[in-house]
This record gives structure tokens, sequence and C-alpha cells, in this order.
């Protein structure tokens, strides 16, 4: 079942920053990377906008982006947070960034494994895009880990993922 876009936690409703700007996103992207913020885990809507605070703080003050790198992060408690959305270019792919969208689940996952919740809410949030024509139907599913040299999104959500329709075993290609 997709998500709603009422679902999702607005920027306004977690109290993002103002972003310093970002390309727009051609639609529908091809590619979807899952990632992990091998971070804090959260599980209340509360503890989640804290947390994304936190990592837009990060992204934007140490890294010098213009913005929370994901297009969404997802609380293990389900919780949706939307980023650079559907429509802005993210920072979370180096070199794939401008074709793919990423989800981003708040947690590590090389020492847990992630809540069915949280699970649950990506594969929604990319029915939605589906629905919404932000991601193409015949989208290809990678880990970050499939483009770069990283242990994102962690073992245990990797192993997960690769159980999922769509994950690619091939290298992806723009």
């Amino acid at each position: 079942m997709a998500y709603k876009s009422t679902d999702i936690v607005s920027r306004a409703q977690w109290r993002a920053r103002d972003t310093k700007g970002s390309d727009a996103m051609k639609t529908p992207v091809k590619i979807v990377f899952i990632h992990h913020t091998a971070g804090k885990h959260t599980t209340t809507r509360q503890e989640g906008s804290e947390t994304v605070r936190g990592i837009q703080n990060f992204h934007m003050n140490e890294r010098k982006w213009a913005d929370v790198g994901y297009n969404f992060l997802v609380g293990e408690g389900g919780h949706v947070f939307e980023a650079r959305g559907w429509d802005r270019v993210g920072a979370h792919t180096k070199g794939w960034n401008a074709v793919s969208v990423a989800f981003s689940i708040m947690g590590n996952f090389d020492e847990s494994h992630p809540d069915p919740r949280a699970l649950k809410a990506v594969l929604g949030m990319i029915q939605l895009g589906i629905e919404m024509g932000k991601i193409s139907q015949d989208y290809k599913l990678y880990g970050h880990r499939d483009v770069g040299a990283t242990a994102c999104p962690g073992k245990n959500l990797y192993k997960i993922i690769q159980t999922w329709d769509h994950f690619s075993k091939e290298k992806p290609t723009k």
C-alpha cells in the first residue's frame, strides 16, 4: 500500500532550516538508493524531527551542502520526513544524485535490524513515487554500497533490500 502525501512529515512540521538551493530533479527517476544514517535510531515523530534537524545541521554546517542530502528520511516508527523531496536533486550518492531518489532509514543497521515499520514505510513511499510519476515503474533498487566504498546501508538492512522486487545485482547505468 502506498503512502499518501499527507503521511509525510513536511519540512515545516520538522522545522527544517531554509535550503540554500538545489537543482530541480528530472522525473521520473529510474534508480532508488537505500541508505542508513549510521546514527541514532528513532521511533517517535518527535525523536525523528530532532534527529533530522541534527542531520540537516551536520550536512549544511560541516559538509557545506545546500541542505540535508537525502530525499527522504525514515524513522523506525514508520515516520517519513521530507528532506529534499521528490523534485530536488539530493547530495546522497556521489555521481548519482541527479538521476536517483534516496531514502535513508535513521539508525545503524550494521549493529541491529531495521524495524518492520520503517521497511513498510520505504516500500510505501516507493509505491507513492510511482503513482505520482516521480519514480519509473521499471526502477532499479540499490544500496549505497553498490556504487561507493561504504558499508551503507549496513549489513542487516542490505540483506533485506536484496530480497525486494526491483533490487538489481547489475551495476547501475545512467
